[in-house]
């Protein structure tokens, strides 16, 4: 076992056997991943074993603690192995992070080793770039957890929470994914528009298509039209990862070129409008699926081929109730770094806080949006994923967070002709007076994480909405 900084941390964080016989394994000219061109399981194999030296060098060893801060790259994939072949934990720190919440999640952290980027040399808008990392040793601490990587949740709804999964529990997720009808078989390739820093993109794509032998493949730009070229590049069926965000790169195709390697598009994070879905399938005659995931868990629940909607089925292993109206998925052990928060993890059961109902013959799980949804308004009961699902329908209406603040108040991001007027009578057309919102804040920008969520932090918004109407 390799020694290093981390002879007081943990020293059983993960093991070579792991990403050697999980994700590792496999013949030396099997292409598995895409950047900027083939790269084969012998070459990646390389990489790993470069980078594993370097982090060994730096001091890393069993039961140390690396932060990786790269963007979507060789570097990132190579680095992140190699952390989890020395046994060391892996915090994972989105690319696009600013300096400032940088050093923010660092002193959390306190890693004794950070990776980081030096010279980039791709475009900005590059899906997978091409840069050269940076090693820094830092006087941190070792892993103070078994955990074998820890990310942040996403932020979307306050400041995010500090998560960590163990390998086993990794493992888990990508059985789970193994035996999930329609996702990507061995031959075929993920053309993956989802962060892999973020749990989408890391197990869904990332991790199961190196275990599962599925080529991951990056569009080269983010744009509608290079992700139809990605998915033309070769003869196999591809399927398009990514979240609700990345429908619009598609839909912002003119006149899309018929693709019968296109076999569908599965998206994660928000639900999909049902108008949105079927503009999709109507524009390129493939399923669009929805999964239901979270951080903590992963993967939870999912429809592949939009037979459901807006309904899903738990994922294989899994079990999810209905309590007092909100979903409850089964986990061992609380997900959270630190004390464990009997509020949210007690007995087995992780509250997803998410509002939902669980059919009680097929076992169908239907989210109905974040439990706090559901408010009062003159003593009549309104739900605010409804009127929010109501005013991103409308026409011209390009996304919509609505929430009870006093009152209640959308948040409107318009298409030309559309207007605050516009939106408001095609309201009244559409919802009781007590279910509209009695404040709508038409804005250039909805602010989104840096995943692609739409942002419903109240303090956000208003600050966002200060500037006026």
């Amino acid at each position: 076992m390799t020694k290093g900084l981390a002879s007081s941390g943990f020293e059983l964080v993960t093991s070579p056997e792991w990403v050697d016989e999980i994700l590792l394994r496999g013949a030396d000219d099997d292409i598995c991943l895409y950047s900027g061109g083939p790269v084969d399981r012998g070459a990646l194999r390389r990489v790993v074993a470069d980078a594993q030296a370097r982090l060994a060098a730096a001091g890393l060893g069993a039961g140390g603690s690396l932060a990786l801060r790269l963007p979507p790259s060789t570097a990132y994939v190579a680095n992140l192995l190699a952390g989890w072949r020395l046994g060391a934990q892996v915090s994972l720190l989105d690319h696009r992070l600013t300096a400032y919440e940088v050093e923010l999640a660092l002193g959390r952290l306190a890693p004794q080793v950070v990776v980081e980027p030096g010279r980039v040399t791709s475009s900005p808008l590059s899906a997978f770039a091409e840069v050269e990392e940076t090693v820094t040793a830092r006087s941190g601490r070792p892993a103070g957890t078994p955990h074998a990587v820890i990310q942040f949740s996403s932020g979307s709804t306050g400041p995010s929470k500090v998560i960590g999964r163990t390998a086993a529990d990794l493992v888990a997720e990508i059985e789970r994914y193994t035996r999930i009808d329609g996702v990507p078989l061995p031959g075929e390739r993920i053309v993956v528009l989802a962060s892999m820093v973020h749990v989408l993109g890391l197990v869904g794509a990332l991790l199961y298509g190196l275990h599962a032998g599925v080529q991951i493949r990056p569009p080269d730009r983010l744009t509608g039209d290079s992700v139809l070229d990605a998915v033309a590049a070769e003869p196999t069926p591809a399927t398009v990862l990514g979240v609700p965000f990345h429908i619009g790169l598609l839909a912002s195709v003119v006149d899309p070129p018929s693709l019968p390697q296109l076999k569908r598009m599965t998206t994660g994070g928000e639900p999909v409008p049902a108008a949105t879905a079927a503009a999709f399938t109507g524009k390129y005659g493939v399923p669009l699926g929805n999964m239901w995931g979270m951080t903590e868990v992963g993967v939870i629940a999912t429809d592949l081929f939009g037979e459901h909607r807006p309904a899903l089925t738990p994922a294989p292993g899994l079990s999810v109730v209905e309590r007092d109206g909100e979903l409850l998925v089964s986990r061992p052990e609380s997900p959270y770094v630190g004390l464990s928060d009997p509020d949210r993890w007690a007995d087995g059961w992780l509250r997803t806080r998410d509002a939902g109902a669980v059919d009680p013959d097929t076992g169908l799980v239907t989210v109905k949006g974040r439990l706090d949804s559901q408010v009062s308004v003159g003593g009549l009961k309104v739900d605010l994923t409804e009127v929010e699902a109501t005013v991103a329908g409308l026409p011209g209406v390009v996304a919509a967070v609505v929430l009870h603040d006093d009152v209640i108040t959308a948040y409107a991001q318009l298409d030309a002709p559309a207007t605050a007027a516009s939106v408001q009578a095609g309201l009244a057309e559409r919802l009781a007076a007590y279910k509209r919102p009695r404040r709508l804040h038409v804005l250039d920008a909805m602010p989104r994480t840096i995943t692609g969520k739409l942002v419903r932090d109240r303090s956000v918004l208003r600050q966002a909405a200060s500037g006026g109407m």
